[in-house]
């Protein structure tokens, strides 16, 4: 398979089935190559001078008006442009340090507990509904458990936890660098009812104020200035709520088929739960939730020796990058005690996701726990993967629970 070939491959339906041999084969060819009016880059050390380069830009409002003319008649898409995942500093920087009070380090760690008994309370509700029998893990845990924790922090009611699924499936089609008709109108549509539900919750919380995020941030636009307009807080809330529970979701689910299919490994880390963040570490680099991002150059610069004009696209497959053999020994093997582990899954620079040290602790927490809880749980039928390859994961995860300790 030749770069174009891979290319063709990459940006077509489909592609998130298997991207890997394509990767291989677009990677073979140089760490960036420019094919197609763009530039892919897989090499691990390429794509992190890309993602850390500030010369290096997200695709903004600015860029939209010129490559998508009508773009803010799909609510959907306009919906993330005001978010910081598509502002560039000033707006960026600003944005991110409204947020970023909810996601220190110290203020995850305390959420340990509470992600502890929300595991357990799901677990809990699996075996009610399964009795020892099959249970599809994406439906049952790898989706309900990252809604609870985002909700609570976010300030959201249990009671309306059940629709999250569908919006955030719909919404975040506009992140896929394939997009439908359908998908258009299905994000648009969950755009608006995305929209609707924050409007009225942010009026209850400005009537009852709570120690949560959305408090938080209509606080901040509530106070004027440059803080944060009307757009960016239904933005910013709508990127917290799907973006950070769709990548939870895809790593827990690719990191149990992982497990899966390695029961040796599955059974270490049943009796080791302290093995945790190096098995999640790995699962990340591995199988990442999350396989590519966008840049658009600034000014004329030189990636890995190659020559990039200003305003050139790259396109960044993190998937790719993380199995770079410049980077790691042995990259296709799963290895959990794999040294000086440093997968892009989260990217890096001041794009860096926010959420990523909540994502690993739930799937520190969880992982161990599932697998304690169900010592004989084995695979029951094939499962499905979702057509995605920004967001890709499983649509149904079927296992088989057997007896309960």
């Amino acid at each position: 398979m030749d770069a174009a070939a891979a290319v063709e491959v990459l940006l077509s339906p489909g592609a998130g089935l298997d991207p890997y041999p394509a990767y291989s084969a677009l990677r073979s060819q140089g760490p960036i190559v420019g094919q197609a009016g763009a530039f892919f880059v897989t090499g691990w050390h390429a794509a992190d001078a890309v993602l850390r380069d500030p010369a290096m830009i997200v695709f903004d409002a600015a860029l939209l008006d010129q490559h998508w003319p009508d773009w803010r008649g799909n609510k959907g898409v306009a919906l993330f442009a005001d978010s910081m995942l598509k502002q560039n500093p000033p707006n960026h920087t600003r944005m991110r340090r409204l947020a970023s009070g909810v996601f220190t380090a110290r203020r995850v760690g305390l959420l340990r507990d509470v992600i502890e008994a929300q595991v357990a309370e799901t677990l809990d509700e699996m075996v009610a509904r399964t009795g020892g029998g099959v249970a599809d893990f994406m439906t049952q845990l790898a989706y309900p458990l990252p809604i609870k924790v985002i909700c609570a922090l976010l300030g959201v009611t249990a009671a309306d936890r059940g629709r999250f699924r569908r919006l955030a499936e719909a919404l975040t089609a506009v992140l896929e660098v394939q997009l439908t008709e359908e998908q258009a109108a299905g994000a648009h549509a969950a755009a608006e009812e995305l929209e609707d539900y924050f409007t009225a919750l942010i009026e209850v919380r400005r009537q009852d104020p709570q120690d949560d995020l959305v408090t938080a941030l209509a606080a901040a636009h509530d106070s004027g200035g440059d803080k944060l307009t009307a757009g960016e807080l239904m933005g910013n809330l709508a990127l917290l709520l799907v973006a950070g529970f769709e990548t939870t979701t895809n790593l827990l689910g690719n990191g149990l088929r992982v497990l899966l299919e390695r029961p040796a490994l599955a059974g270490r880390l049943r009796d080791d739960p302290g093995a945790a963040p190096a098995y999640v570490e790995e699962m990340l680099r591995y199988e990442p939730p999350v396989q590519l991002t966008g840049r658009f150059a600034g000014a004329d610069t030189v990636v890995a020796g190659v020559p990039v004009p200003a305003f050139s696209e790259l396109i960044v497959f993190l998937g790719a990058a993380n199995r770079d053999t410049a980077r790691f020994a042995d990259p296709d093997r799963f290895d959990p005690d794999r040294p000086d582990n440093a997968p892009l899954s989260f990217g890096a620079g001041v794009h860096y996701c926010l959420g990523a040290p909540l994502a690993r602790l739930e799937a520190q927490v969880a992982l161990p726990a599932v697998l304690r809880r169900f010592p004989r749980l084995a695979p029951a039928a094939e499962p499905v993967r979702r057509d995605r390859l920004t967001l890709r994961g499983w649509a149904t995860l079927p296992v088989s629970v057997g007896s309960v300790d």
